[in-house]
């Protein structure tokens, strides 16, 4: 069964909405400070932070990130709103998701949580706060 995270953008959140083109940016964002860290250590550490391909679909309402097959399968991140106005970014895990398709999904939900100073929602249904209270 998919499993799903959420980042709620609140009142206090740096952005009040977000585009998937947002996301896709603090994706690259990620990229680049991965590839920055594995200069500094001296080896491809941005390989093994991100082993993921990162493949559009023609909605524009979420898009699919794909891992290498063995470890890494697949992670779906898509934004959308709700009744109340508060954007979301919502991190799916597919059926046939690995156990390091979810350490990698929590890794990059602490992230996105921590740039956007949202309200996170994690797979597990416990809730971290990233905004000042």
């Amino acid at each position: 069964m998919a499993t799903h995270a959420y980042i709620k953008l609140v009142p206090s959140s740096k952005k009040k909405a977000i585009t998937l083109q947002e996301v896709k940016q603090l994706f690259q964002y990620y990229q680049e400070i991965m590839n920055k860290t594995g200069e500094q250590l001296g080896w491809g550490y941005q390989q093994a932070a991100f082993p993921y391909q990162l493949i559009e679909t023609d909605e524009g309402k979420w898009f699919c990130l794909k891992g290498d097959g063995h470890r890494y399968r697949m992670i779906i991140v898509g934004v959308g709103s709700q009744e109340t106005g508060e954007s979301f970014i919502q991190i799916t895990l597919p059926n046939e998701a690995t156990h390091g398709d979810k350490g990698k999904a929590n890794e990059f939900c602490k992230f996105l949580s921590k740039k956007l100073e949202g309200e996170l929602h994690l797979f597990n249904g416990r809730i971290m706060y990233y905004y000042k209270r």
